[in-house]
């Protein structure tokens, strides 16, 4: 039962303090994404191709992201760096106004990808389960990210 509840509470959206470290500091941000525990993954090219960026918890804003506690800094969300001699299209590029596709892995969650800061403007969302080839409202133009019922 404990197992169940960790497991769930790893993989749901949540408004949790700690979202933000974990978005940042998280093992799971450049796993595989289909062996990451965070579902949302955003890439760098269309059709889900070049490097990648997985995201568990709702983001405010890609370039601005607060960690919390005694941490002042402001942290960057970046594609992982991906491919050493080889490098992928986008690897250790800027998140922000940079990701052409995605892909939902939540069986019960949208994804909502916007074009502003804060949730705002133009928006692509993706079902559960869904991916989107190229986004159509927020490619190259996307700055925040939220989970939705």
């Amino acid at each position: 039962m404990v197992a169940a509840l960790l497991v769930s509470v790893a993989v749901a959206p949540s408004a949790q303090a700690n979202g933000n470290e974990e978005n940042i500091m998280s093992m799971e941000v450049c796993k595989d994404p289909y062996a990451s525990k965070f579902k949302l993954h955003l890439y760098y090219n269309s059709g889900q191709g070049g490097a990648y960026r997985n995201i568990g918890y709702s983001v405010y804003d890609f370039s601005a992201v607060k960690i919390g506690g005694s941490d002042p800094t402001v942290h960057v969300m970046k594609f992982c760096s991906l491919g050493v001699s080889n490098p992928w299209p986008g690897s250790g590029q800027r998140l922000k106004k940079n990701a052409a596709s995605g892909e939902n892995e939540h069986y019960k969650y949208m994804a909502r990808v916007y074009f502003n800061n804060g949730y705002k403007g133009a928006q692509d969302v993706m079902g559960a389960g869904q991916h989107i080839d190229q986004f159509r409202h927020v490619k190259n133009n996307n700055a925040s990210f939220r989970w939705t019922s």
